[in-house]
């Protein structure tokens, strides 16, 4: 009972700020910026001063790690194993092109701008796949900083804004179909709710198709995870080799144990997506788990931010945010060419 209550206070806070960032985000037109960014900047503003009280701490600690995911199991009810054979193969041609160009322009960037190898992989995955959701993913299983986190979500966000005005102009501009423009605006834009902002405002049926594309475009997490947490484990024994005196190093030639560094959380995504595969989740209860699932992020959002200070987050300098224009720009270029050369334009 008294380790239970040593949580309940940081609990209770981050939920209080996750109601007033989700109530926020509601006054913005289309939604336009998510309730989990609101809860990650005023959860930011408001860390000097809960900084001071260490009652809130085991929460917080509990709430941005424990509580992110289950947010994140739960995410798999909005997922269909089906989706990705009603959208096509055309949608996967191009995911494929979009995540190669995310992740490996993303390493190129990363080397270039001297850049933190996590940071910069935080960066290319909220680009290349969802937003801040691939961002909570990823950030566990390769013991991210919580002001890289803060960073990787900031710098993938404001491009976002930017594309939800743009890209509608654009897709006129073109003379982009329903369905050429819904799997570009799926494969390019990085948060779900810039999405269904961007998507809509085209057309509802560009709109559905967006979505869609969007919710394919998520199961790509589960390998993503597999290998970052593969690649952690590698560099984290590279780390610790031991130098010996005559000054030579040695690496451990223990084989890595796929049991411990496989993240198991993702066993149990993958097992809702799988029941909500099955059809026997109803809607209503589906749609409910949604909002239990979405609450959830915004909640651990707020828990990062409220443990991250501007002036550590500063040190990372103004790269990573350049790095996540770029990688975005790139996404986006990427999605419409390919479509251009598959003949969706």
């Amino acid at each position: 009972m008294e380790s239970f209550k040593k949580y309940t206070v940081g609990i209770v806070f981050t939920s209080i700020l996750a109601i007033i960032s989700v109530f926020i985000s509601k006054l913005i037109p289309y939604e336009l910026i998510g309730a989990g960014v609101f809860a990650l900047l005023i959860g930011m503003c408001l860390n000097p001063l809960v900084s001071k009280y260490n009652i809130l701490e085991p929460g917080l600690n509990f709430t941005s790690k424990k509580l992110l995911r289950l947010g994140i199991i739960l995410m798999g009810v909005t997922l269909n194993f089906s989706q990705v054979f009603e959208v096509g193969k055309f949608s996967l041609i191009v995911m494929v092109f979009t995540l190669v160009t995310a992740f490996g322009g993303g390493y190129l960037l990363g080397k270039a701008f001297n850049m933190n190898w996590k940071l910069s992989g935080l960066i290319s995955a909220g680009t290349g796949i969802c937003g801040g959701s691939a961002v909570a993913a990823i950030a566990p299983v390769i013991e991210a900083e919580d002001s890289d986190i803060a960073y990787a979500i900031s710098a993938t966000f404001i491009f976002d804004v930017v594309m939800v005005i743009l890209f509608p102009i654009m897709g006129r501009y073109f003379g982009m179909t329903d369905l050429g423009y819904g799997l570009w605006t799926g494969t390019a834009v990085n948060d779900t709710s810039s999405v269904v902002a961007a998507g809509y405002a085209f057309s509802d049926i560009a709109g559905n198709f967006s979505v869609i594309v969007k919710l394919t475009r998520t199961l790509s997490i589960i390998p993503v995870v597999l290998i970052f947490s593969f690649i952690n484990e590698r560099l984290s024994r590279k780390a610790k080799a031991q130098v010996s005196v005559d000054g030579t190093v040695t690496c451990s030639q223990e084989k890595i144990k796929i049991g411990k560094i496989f993240p198991w959380f993702i066993l149990l995504f993958l097992g809702v997506v799988a029941i909500k595969s099955t059809g026997i989740i109803p809607d209503a209860l589906s749609s409910l788990i949604s909002r239990g699932s979405k609450f959830l992020m915004v909640m651990s959002l707020g828990a990062i931010g409220l443990k991250t200070n501007f002036s550590k987050l500063s040190k990372s300098g103004f790269a990573p945010m350049v790095h996540g224009f770029i990688i975005s720009a790139l996404v986006v270029i990427v999605s419409f060419l390919v479509q251009l050369f598959i003949g969706q334009i």
